[in-house]
């Protein structure tokens, strides 16, 4: 399938002070001890817990704004690789897991008690999964080349998408505002399309597919009617494409250097995530340093295609690599914004040190720079790097 060429990246210039906006350490928790890791932080649709998935294959849940743990759910045997909240307003305490034991477990976050089970098989990982589909009740999983579709409210397998991909499907998405349409993508570079209304195979409701040539990390939609598509990839490059017609309107193959050139801290090794908001129409990427730095670097993908100077810089808090950014945007402020919700919380970052750290705006009487908690054990030093450039 044919794309447009991708438009010229310009360099930026170094920031000044001024245009940077850097945040304070307000808490810090050690989640475990020893070498376990956090991998991923998402928020209930209320705010009123934040889940965090460990490498211990467990989650645990805290108040975002206190710090306050709540509890543990326990019973995965292997990599938890994903968590969702359900979304859906009549099941708002169910949080769901998928695994590399082959399992997708939903829990009551009251009880912290497992409540159903979906199984893919003993030979399969699930690396990602999706709620949605027409009418909601499709839980779509991306496993060993395969894109599983079950109807959740029998545990049903209603499909098994099984010559799209020839690789590991490291994410699968049902689409925002039109949930009928999925997306998955896989190390085998290739983003598809699918359209999950009626009987779904590969040959008949397959609507696209996108070549990005390269192992595809993570997806994420944007802009209003969500018709642009992010795409960070292993080898951490960045692609933006219009997902409708499968465009790419711009590709960021030194994305890396990019950034690293607009500020003047150490080298940025490797990115976590993007974040978009919707009332500054703004895509920020976040990149982080080994020694556990993050920056928040605007992309322009109008016209000239840029990344930015760090208008957000995150330091002093982690002592390692940085797996996870949870921004409390809907509840606090974007980036410029001078509102005071939430004790002034900027948001949660997690990591391959084992904490959680929450993050304070610069103009905050709280902050405290350089804060940990003196009731905590802090990990030692590594003696050895581990290769975070797995796909999962």
């Amino acid at each position: 399938m044919e794309t447009i060429a991708a438009m010229d990246v310009e360099e930026q210039p170094s920031p000044t002070p001024n245009n940077v906006k850097r945040f304070g350490l307000k808490n810090s928790i050690q989640t475990n001890f020893g070498e376990d890791y956090v991998f991923q932080i998402i928020p209930k649709d209320d705010w009123s817990a934040m889940a965090v998935s460990l490498s211990t294959n467990a989650v645990k849940l805290y108040s975002p704004v206190l710090g306050q743990y709540y509890g543990e759910c326990k019973g995965h045997s292997a990599t938890i690789n994903q968590i969702l909240f359900s979304g859906h307003s009549n099941d708002p305490h169910i949080l769901s897991s998928c695994s590399s034991d082959g399992t997708i477990r939903a829990w009551d976050t009251r009880t912290f008690q497992q409540v159903s089970t979906i199984n893919a098989g003993p030979s399969q990982e699930i690396f990602s999964f999706s709620i949605g589909g027409p009418c909601g009740n499709l839980i779509a999983a991306g496993c060993d080349s395969q894109v599983l579709i079950w109807d959740r409210r029998y545990n049903k397998q209603m499909a098994c998408l099984e010559d799209s991909h020839v690789d590991d499907v490291t994410q699968v998405h049902f689409v925002p505002g039109e949930p009928g349409k999925l997306i998955s993508a896989s190390v085998d570079g290739l983003i598809c399309i699918f359209d999950t209304s009626g009987d779904i195979d590969d040959d008949d409701h397959l609507d696209l597919v996108i070549n990005v040539g390269t192992s595809i990390a993570k997806v994420g939609f944007f802009e209003e009617n969500y018709q642009k598509l992010w795409c960070l990839t292993h080898i951490e490059t960045l692609g933006i494409w219009d997902w409708k017609d499968s465009r790419n309107e711009v590709n960021f193959s030194d994305a890396r250097t990019l950034a690293s050139e607009s500020w003047n801290l150490d080298h940025v090794d490797y990115f976590v995530d993007c974040h978009y908001s919707k009332e500054a129409e703004k895509l920020w990427l976040i990149g982080g340093t080994n020694a556990g730095t993050l920056g928040y670097f605007p992309v322009n993908y109008n016209g000239m295609a840029t990344i930015g100077a760090a208008e957000a810089i995150l330091e002093g808090g982690h002592t390692g690599i940085v797996r996870s950014v949870l921004p409390m945007s809907r509840v606090h402020n974007e980036i410029g914004s001078s509102s005071s919700h939430s004790s002034g919380i900027f948001g949660w970052t997690g990591g391959e040190d084992g904490r959680l750290c929450c993050w304070l705006s610069d103009d905050s009487p709280q902050k405290n720079q350089s804060w940990i908690s003196s009731s905590l054990i802090m990990k030692p030093e590594r003696t050895c790097k581990k290769n975070r450039h797995h796909p999962y």
